[in-house]
């Protein structure tokens, strides 16, 4: 209770920020950023816009990878207009393709730009069920998927940039705390609404996709340093705004939602902070592995915090990303699982067949 009082009054906690601060008001007193390249997904509405705006702002070269390439010249025009210094890179990116993925990032590499932040932001609720060229679930692949393979590729160039600069690098994962509302063997459930073997249920695909988010944060902290790179990986949780991600899905019951939970909704500037937050603060230098919401750090939930899990989530997306077919062909029997002696994934009872 008094936690939900401190949430709709917005007070600050150990940070000095809360529920109501503003992307704006956390990165005022920031180091200039017009050192820092930042790559942003998802910026073209939202959440990713204003994170965008902002950065910008603060000087930061944006590169913003979009699937909609008008949308994206849009939202450089408008931030241009605020901040005409800014420099804005716009690059085809369609998170749901893994080949899209590996173009947008030979393309980026092309440019010999440095890296210092990561913001993988970009999210999607699919109401109705889909299935991606890959053969991945739709929700699952541009949420998670999609992101881990980019932050896979991108890793040696930021841990590159930081030596060079002397910058410490930052990925930061948006998440949702809705990651809370999965629970169950991820592995089985994935498989078995990849073959519509279960009548779809859009919110639990959300929630997987945003649990995968927090373990994937976890389990990319331990190898960035275990490389040794002078790179931090948190998550956030923007908090409850309506954005486009529910728009599509508007009517009388969900205005109705809206409408009665509209004390706890944030404005987008508000959404952003967190994000911000992470993304610049001094006050985060060394920070790593942890998980945040109104600008402070929190705890997921138990199903998020099991490393065990992180490690096999991670395994089962290199075998994903590197031949997501191979684990369906010919309606074989199939199954991921952990090896505790030497971190490498064993078929064994798991069918992924389409």
């Amino acid at each position: 209770m008094l936690d939900t009082v401190k949430y709709l009054i917005g007070s600050a906690g150990p940070s000095g920020f809360g529920s109501k601060s503003t992307a704006e008001a956390v990165t005022a007193t920031c180091p200039d950023l017009h050192q820092i390249t930042a790559i942003i997904t998802g910026a073209t509405s939202g959440i990713g816009a204003e994170t965008a705006r902002v950065l910008a702002k603060r000087g930061a070269r944006l590169v913003l990878p979009a699937r909609c390439l008008k949308a994206a010249e849009e939202l450089k025009a408008c931030v241009s207009e605020e901040s005409p210094r800014s420099e804005i890179i716009i690059l085809p990116l369609d998170l749901s393709s893994l080949s899209s993925v590996r173009s947008f990032v030979s393309r980026f590499l092309s440019l010999h730009l440095p890296l210092h932040l990561l913001i993988n932001n970009a999210g999607k609720f699919s109401h109705e069920h889909a299935i991606t060229e890959d053969g991945i679930e739709m929700t699952f692949a541009t949420n998670y998927l999609g992101h881990f393979l980019l932050t896979k590729l991108l890793m040696n160039k930021m841990a590159e940039t930081a030596t060079d600069t002397g910058i410490e690098g930052r990925i930061v994962n948006v998440s949702s705390s809705i990651h809370g509302w999965f629970s169950g063997d991820w592995v089985q459930y994935l498989d078995l609404l990849t073959r519509k073997k279960i009548p779809y249920d859009a919110t639990r695909a959300y929630a997987l996709s945003k649990l995968a988010n927090v373990l994937h944060t976890m389990e990319l902290s331990v190898r960035l340093k275990e490389m040794g790179a002078n790179v931090t990986a948190n998550c956030v949780h923007p908090g409850i705004v309506r954005t486009r991600l529910t728009r599509d899905r508007e009517g009388f019951v969900t205005d109705l939602a809206f409408f009665l939970a509209r004390k706890l909704l944030k404005t987008i500037p508000q959404a952003a902070a967190t994000t911000c937050y992470v993304a610049t603060h001094h006050r985060l230098q060394g920070v790593s592995g942890k998980y945040f919401a109104d600008c402070n750090e929190t705890s997921p939930s138990s199903s998020a915090i099991n490393s065990q899990e992180a490690k096999r989530l991670w395994l089962m997306s290199e075998l994903l990303v590197s031949s997501p077919l191979a684990l369906r062909l010919d309606n074989s029997v199939a199954s991921v699982r952990l090896c505790q002696d030497d971190d490498s994934l064993e078929t064994a009872g798991l069918r992924m067949s389409s």
